[in-house]
């Protein structure tokens, strides 16, 4: 509790600075985290190595993991950020990009699922989405460290969202949905064999989610793919695509099956777009190809 408490009045101590030196503060936390943490600069080269099957060249590797450091620590920043942020303030960073596929199937009186990835600032989308199109129920893990925990779910609570821990986390999820209150799910974090169906993400099979595809066929909602990109590292675009349509044949199995490749596809196809925005540092294939984290 002595750490959470010094942290708390770091917090503070931040959030009193100019916006730029407090961006420059957490910049220069991914930079020594690159230069210190061989470990995980070592997880991003291997994920690029084996995701690109060899072809990027050394610099752009080591571009996208200097990048990936920096991101994650600015993700951090979010963090704090929104905790102490008025959504004037939000709508001044954020840019919303094709509402108009949300806004379609709240008049056909659907609910929504917006299925996400940790790419570029996925904490101020989140939060974009809960302030400027509706709230919605997020999933998230628990954290290692459970000290931490009320801090960053109450500034993913900031704007009207919902933090649901992911254990025995589809009932709830159903009692949203027949609310007609939207969902939020990460598609690109590792899972457990028993708990996915197997896909192919950027060419490679991988084990994934199948809980949007099962819940939008079950429930006719609208499974709406939804991301942020920048190109200054301050203001950032929430890029919102057209609905991946779920299929509702006599073959069930086949149908999530289907749908959760296209979820699969629609992320392959963004990160091969802009590769430095993916968490690399994460990895992804350790429970399907352990070998290349070795």
């Amino acid at each position: 509790m002595i750490g959470y408490k010094l942290f708390l009045l770091l917090e503070k101590f931040l959030m009193l600075l100019p916006g730029s030196w407090r961006k420059s503060f957490f910049t220069s936390l991914g930079t020594l985290g690159y230069l210190f943490s061989s470990r995980y600069r070592n997880v991003v080269y291997q994920n690029l190595d084996y995701a690109f099957d060899g072809t990027m060249s050394e610099e752009e590797k080591r571009s996208i993991a200097k990048y990936n450091f920096k991101n994650l620590a600015l993700n951090m920043m979010h963090l704090m950020e929104l905790r102490h942020m008025s959504k004037e303030e939000l709508g001044k960073k954020i840019t919303i990009h094709n509402i108009e596929a949300v806004e379609k199937v709240h008049a056909e009186g659907r609910a929504v699922i917006y299925v996400t990835a940790h790419y570029a600032s996925w904490e101020l989308g989140g939060a974009a989405i809960g302030a400027f199109i509706e709230p919605l129920a997020a999933v998230y893990k628990k954290l290692k460290n459970q000290t931490f925990q009320p801090w960053v779910l109450e500034a993913r609570d900031a704007f009207g969202n919902r933090s649901i821990e992911k254990t025995n986390v589809v009932k709830h999820l159903i009692r949203f949905i027949k609310k007609k209150f939207a969902i939020g799910l990460l598609i690109d974090t590792n899972i457990k064999k028993r708990d996915g169906i197997e896909v192919e993400f950027l060419g490679k099979p991988i084990t994934q989610t199948p809980t949007a595809a099962y819940l939008a066929r079950k429930y006719d909602v609208a499974i709406i793919p939804v991301a942020t990109r920048t190109d200054d590292d301050e203001h950032y675009t929430l890029m919102l695509f057209d609905e991946l349509v779920v299929e509702k044949t006599d073959d069930e199995k086949a149908d999530i099956q289907k749908a959760a490749q296209l979820q699969a596809d629609w992320l392959s196809e963004l990160i091969r777009e802009e590769p430095k925005f993916w968490f690399w540092l994460h990895r992804r294939w350790k429970n399907d190809k352990p070998e290349i984290y070795h």
